[in-house]
């Protein structure tokens, strides 16, 4: 049987740190990565050398980004690791700095997040060799608004039903400094021009960004040996990527990746859905919210519109789902996104979260769905 990440050392959150997330810019990709990567140094209470390795979650820099980067804090000669993995490029990041310091190869191990837009190249026909069945031609709006359709006439759902998420993730974005939209939107505002693909409008699409986040895992030797503060710790209780299988009936398959990634990393961290207090998701459209909470066994099918109408996704209710503002408000910048998701959740557990702190926040979960497709769902504690 494959192992879980509690047959190894307790990994831990110890250090947070972002550079805000905002529309491309002249700003360097030195200065968004440096900038979050002291942040989180700042947080741990601890210097560049006492850092023993580096996995940088990037889709979009490029050839070799990293070490220019880091350079700028001092050469230490430690290993640095780049992740490109589409959406989840920073959640696999994380995933590779949690397992370095879970099997002892690390005491202390940096994830770092940073991107700024650019043209990429996407794997496609002139690469394989093999021309795809709809010729390139249903973009990922097309393909959430097909099933926001297909959801509507299942369910008796509305629009309206989609554009509230956005309306709530915005509200929460206006509470974020770090967030690339901080505007607080009404019903009407979200829904109205004319819809880019079927009942999706532009508000109720993540913007593509630039912007910096770094999270820094420590050991329980390693808070030890730094000094770190065990008592604003976070603990990693499981971390779980998976790809794409072949699903019988199912016309959403990153819903259904999405149900058997969350079910694997629920199970490795001992605990039920319905304990989480925090969830951060892959919101790129406002109807993944749904179908993804859905998955993840948090509502029940065709009840999650009904859930977020009743306010129980809000910061306040049962679940606070993207407190950060999520992907349509805090932004996408695609390399930061996944670490970025980490690190709100550890300010929400640590309860430093402000006017976005959900009461009493214990338990919490991280999700992204990378194009391709791959999904990783991580859960995280504060202990006692």
């Amino acid at each position: 049987m494959p192992k879980a990440l509690k047959d190894f050392r307790n990994v831990y959150v110890v250090g947070i740190g972002f550079h805000p997330y905002q529309f491309f810019s002249a700003t360097p990709y030195l200065t968004l990565g440096l900038t979050a990567v002291r942040e989180a140094l700042g947080d741990a209470g601890i210097k560049w050398p006492s850092v023993e390795s580096v996995y940088h979650g990037t889709a979009m820099l490029g050839m070799a980004p990293t070490r220019g980067m880091l350079k700028h804090l001092g050469a230490t000669g430690i290993p640095m690791t780049q992740v490109e993995n589409a959406s989840a490029s920073g959640s696999t990041a994380f995933r590779q700095s949690v397992l370095e310091v879970a099997a002892g190869f690390s005491e202390v191990s940096l994830c770092l997040g940073v991107d700024k837009p650019a043209l990429v190249n996407m794997p496609g026909s002139q690469n394989f060799g093999i021309r795809p069945l709809d010729a390139g031609r249903i973009a990922p709006i097309t393909h959430f608004a097909l099933l926001a359709q297909n959801y509507m006439e299942k369910y008796g759902v509305d629009p309206e039903d989609f554009g509230r998420v956005a309306v709530k993730n915005s509200h929460n974005g206006a509470l974020n400094p770090n967030a690339q939209k901080q505007r607080a939107l009404n019903l009407d505002t979200v829904l109205e021009g004319e819809p880019l693909s079927g009942v999706l409008t532009k508000r109720q699409c993540c913007p593509i960004g630039e912007g910096g986040a770094a999270v820094i895992v420590a050991s329980e030797e390693g808070i030890r040996k730094h000094g770190i503060d065990m008592s604003r710790a976070v603990k990693v209780l499981s971390s779980t990527l998976t790809s794409e299988e072949v699903y019988e009936n199912a016309t959403d398959f990153d819903a259904e990746l999405t149900r058997h990634t969350t079910k694997l990393a629920l199970a490795q961290a001992g605990v039920s859905a319905k304990e989480l207090d925090v969830v951060e998701l892959h919101d790129a459209f406002s109807v993944e919210e749904l179908f993804y909470l859905e998955a993840m066994g948090i509502a029940q099918p065709g009840e999650a519109s009904h859930m977020l109408k009743e306010g129980i996704f809000d910061i306040g209710g049962e679940v606070a789902v993207s407190p950060s503002g999520g992907l349509l408000s805090m932004g996408h910048p695609i390399g930061p996104t996944g670490v970025g998701q980490i690190a709100e959740i550890t300010r929400q557990l640590r309860h430093e979260a402000g006017d976005r702190q959900q009461p009493n926040a214990k338990l919490g979960l991280a999700h992204m769905v990378g194009l391709g497709a791959v999904c990783s769902v991580h859960v995280l504690s504060k202990e006692a």
